[in-house]
């Protein structure tokens, strides 16, 4: 390899291991679990039952958490009063993604929160990487 080449590597392998959290501190991105190989991924068949479960208690249509909802594709893509949460191509790098795997270095920012009053559970590593999926195929 060329000098040009190690470079780019190092480059791709620095970013793919730590992304800014929401906190301000770095996330170690390789704590995710892998992309679900399933294809097509889409809002309607495979995400929005992932969300009505665990995420539309608090981020559905009567008073949505940081103006948030997830009870629609267009709520999801649309974001939060503070921003965009998620990075449609880029699942490592989309921060309902590293809400919801729960590697945040904040435990407020964890979704759901870790000791919620309505006793929802983390999502599985299996929800979480069909989340990648659908965000690495573009959020659709």
């Amino acid at each position: 390899m060329n000098r040009i080449s190690l470079f780019a590597v190092s480059v791709l392998f620095a970013g793919a291991v730590a992304v800014q959290a929401q906190d301000g501190g770095k996330v170690d991105i390789s704590k995710l679990p892998p992309v679900s190989s399933k294809s097509p991924v889409t809002y309607d068949a495979d995400i929005k039952a992932i969300l009505d479960k665990s995420c539309i208690r608090c981020h559905g249509a009567d008073k949505p958490k940081a103006k948030l909802r997830l009870d629609s594709l267009a709520g999801v893509v649309k974001g939060s009063e503070h921003g965009q949460i998620l990075k449609p191509g880029k699942s490592a790098e989309s921060k309902m993604v590293i809400a919801v795997a729960q590697i945040g270095s904040d435990p407020d920012g964890h979704m759901p929160p870790p000791r919620n009053k309505a006793g929802i559970p983390p999502l599985t590593k299996d929800q979480v990487s069909l989340i990648r999926a659908w965000i690495d195929q573009g959020a659709k």
